[in-house]
């Protein structure tokens, strides 16, 4: 079993908050807009990181991490990329790959909207973690923590960073 922790768009933003709710994590993941690498560095050298460059991120996460990544975990398949939508609503630069090809977990990021939502037609789990950056419209910086185990995600929860 792997604990993971989610976020996304930091803008750059960095929080100590982040690394104490990541304590029971094996793994941190962005879904991009991280903004600077000063919240790179530090999330690497407290747990493993994956990472998805957003639109905000320059040339140096562009070259660091990927627009889309796809990986296994725990014997699933996860698709995360920053501009994504959400079931019903995917982005046209994703629709495609993830109608032909599904994962069980598909991240994104971008919104600013905490969401977390099945798709019965593609059968798979659609996680956006909100933001957790201070820049943007949203009111509640939000980070998601959950677990997965055989192909199984369990234990989903919301972190509301109040400050």
């Amino acid at each position: 079993m792997k604990k993971i922790g989610l976020l996304s768009d930091t803008h750059g933003y960095w929080d100590e908050k982040y690394l104490k709710y990541f304590e029971s994590c094996d793994e941190i993941w962005h879904a991009g807009d991280i903004g600077s690498l000063e919240v790179v560095e530090k999330l690497q050298q407290f747990r493993p990181l994956r990472a998805v460059y957003g639109n905000i991120d320059g040339q140096q996460m562009r070259q660091m991490f990927p627009c889309t990544t796809r990986f296994h975990i725990e014997d699933a398949e996860v698709i995360m990329k920053h501009i994504g939508g959400y079931p019903g609503k995917y982005d046209l630069s994703i629709k495609e790959e993830l109608i032909a090809n599904p994962p069980q977990l598909f991240i994104s990021g971008h919104s600013h909207i905490l969401k977390v939502k099945y798709d019965p037609q593609l059968k798979l789990l659609h996680i956006n973690p909100g933001a957790a950056g201070k820049y943007g419209f949203h009111t509640v910086r939000t980070l998601v923590r959950f677990s997965v185990h055989q192909s199984v995600f369990s234990d989903l929860e919301v972190i509301e960073l109040n400050d």
